[in-house]
């Protein structure tokens, strides 16, 4: 034994039994391999059931997942008593689990979540909602479900559309896997994404490109429509005042009733494009 111990450093020994328990875990089965963990540092002190992405250009690094690196999903942090193996974990570093089942922090933002729903990341930092086929990336598949109802952690306020809508959060355990969403459907492809934003600020939800491209249509018509009316009324005016100039204080007020004609055109394609998205 003691010349086993001069031979290899303490943490040899402990990398060698680490590598053991690996091939035992593979040789066991899938279940004891996917409650392997692995230890990431962070910016940010990261409360169990957070879902996370790597950091940018630190592969070692983990942060709150959120809309804008979604594309680096990574996984869910776990407590260090819930992982079987630990792989490569300091005292300080973050625990976090790419597969297997563990809790994770989700919110009612999209609906209520059954069991056997698709998770993916929602606008709040860290925090799943269920998936629908707008999200192309999913973290897992839920387990259990949270109606927003029962098991309510907390509540917080997100912006959608420039309205304030009020979202719970709880705990629910997941079959964590970072995959493509099945559901997914590309529909606006085609749609540029200042368009697509702008649609649906205002229709608070998805819109549909034919939706969109109907809308840009009625807007578009009503402004031809009211922008010929002015132009020919004004051009019409001022011929006439130039021919008759007693006649001045009756063609004026003909353009006025041409000029709230081509408004109330204007607001009913502003008010037709509003429906279109909302509907």
């Amino acid at each position: 034994m003691r010349k086993l111990t001069s031979k290899f450093s303490r943490k040899k020994l402990i990398s060698a039994f680490g590598l053991v328990l690996l091939v035992v875990a593979a040789h066991i089965g899938p279940v004891s391999a996917q409650t392997v963990t692995q230890g990431y540092n962070s910016d940010k002190t990261l409360q169990r059931a957070t879902i996370v992405s790597l950091a940018e250009n630190d592969s070692l690094k983990v942060e709150p997942a959120t809309l804008d690196n979604v594309d680096r999903l990574h996984g869910v942090v776990v407590d260090r008593g819930d992982a079987t193996f630990l792989l490569t974990a300091e005292e300080e570093q973050v625990l976090v689990s790419t597969n297997g089942r563990f809790e994770a922090l989700v919110s009612n933002e999209n609906g209520s979540i059954e069991p056997g729903d698709f998770i993916t990341i929602s606008r709040v930092a860290g925090i799943g909602m269920r998936a629908s086929e707008n999200e192309p990336t999913l973290i897992g598949k839920a387990t259990s479900g949270f109606n927003g109802e029962e098991g309510v952690l907390s509540t917080t306020d997100i912006t959608v559309g420039g309205e304030t809508q009020k979202v719970a959060i709880g705990r629910i355990k997941i079959d964590i896997g970072v995959s493509g969403n099945p559901l997914y459907k590309p529909t606006k492809a085609n749609v540029p994404g200042f368009l697509e934003k702008l649609a649906e600020n205002i229709a608070q939800k998805p819109v549909s490109p034919s939706r969109i491209y109907l809308a840009m249509f009625v807007f578009f018509a009503s402004g031809v429509v009211a922008g010929v009316l002015l132009y020919s009324g004004i051009r019409s005016s001022v011929i006439s005042v130039g021919r008759n100039p007693l006649s001045k204080k009756s063609i004026t007020k003909s353009l006025m009733q041409i000029i709230l004609t081509a408004v109330i055109i204007l607001l009913l394609g502003i008010f037709g494009v509003y429906l279109l998205l909302r509907i």
